[in-house]
């Protein structure tokens, strides 16, 4: 499914947000900005799709560095093929190092405790296993390491509830299957986000799977929220 959409999958970001996604993961670069500012910083955008937040990653490293070799390493992880296609285009295109590979999130192929900062954005609740999710993202990142999930939330505000899921429902199946092709994908979304946790869900299952100092905000009156977690110690396979 997320094959079929990839052509158009940034075109219909963009269009069917208004834009306001390039906030969402300008906001997040900006609360985890200081961790790629350390020398030798290790990071990994799972889910990373068509590699929007890899490259705010990067992108925002370099300009604190001052200096492409200096800036911290970045990788991109994505189960689907065509959305590191499209990836990789944009990594060419701007000349930038971010490394790309293909690998399910539940089970990365990478040692425990080896990164610094783990970030997903938009492709979370997508996992087919939250909490098996969350164990595999605590046991590869360091003590000290941070998680960071920007996702689609459910504003608390009733009447705010009620008008996005209607949007949701009605008007983001019509134009993201016109503009792509594909109805089902965007059917598919609105259905992912009613079923993923509100923002206070997640944050329990990240204490859950052993992240301490969770903390989250609600953006957008509440539509995505940003949580932030840290792991302190390390995890095995869930």
């Amino acid at each position: 499914m997320f094959g079929r959409i990839a052509p158009r999958y940034d075109l219909l970001n963009h269009l069917l947000s208004m834009n306001i996604d390039r906030y969402w993961r300008a906001r997040t670069v900006s609360r985890i900005g200081q961790i790629l500012v350390r020398p030798g910083a290790q990071v990994l955008d799972v889910c990373c799709g068509t590699g929007d937040l890899m490259l705010a990653l990067e992108s925002q490293s370099r300009s604190a560095i001052r200096s492409a070799d200096g800036s911290a390493t970045i990788w991109g992880s994505d189960f689907c093929h065509p959305m590191l296609v499209a990836a990789r285009h944009k990594t060419a295109k701007r000349h930038f190092r971010s490394e790309l590979f293909e690998a399910d999130a539940l089970r990365l192929p990478l040692a425990d405790a080896s990164l610094d900062l783990v970030t997903t954005a938009f492709g979370f609740r997508n996992l087919s296993n939250y909490h098996s999710g969350l164990i595999e993202l605590r046991r590869i990142l360091k003590p000290g390491g941070t998680l960071a999930i920007l996702e689609f939330s459910t504003p608390p505000n009733p009447l705010l509830a009620g008008a996005y899921a209607f949007y949701s429902r009605a008007i983001l199946p019509a134009i993201g299957g016109m503009i792509s092709g594909s109805r089902d994908a965007y059917t598919y979304l609105p259905e992912s986000v009613r079923r993923f946790p509100d923002a206070d869900g997640l944050a329990d299952q990240m204490c859950n799977a052993g992240f301490v100092n969770v903390r989250f905000e609600r953006m957008t009156a509440g539509i995505v929220a940003l949580h932030l977690g840290d792991a302190l110690h390390l995890g095995k396979r869930g």
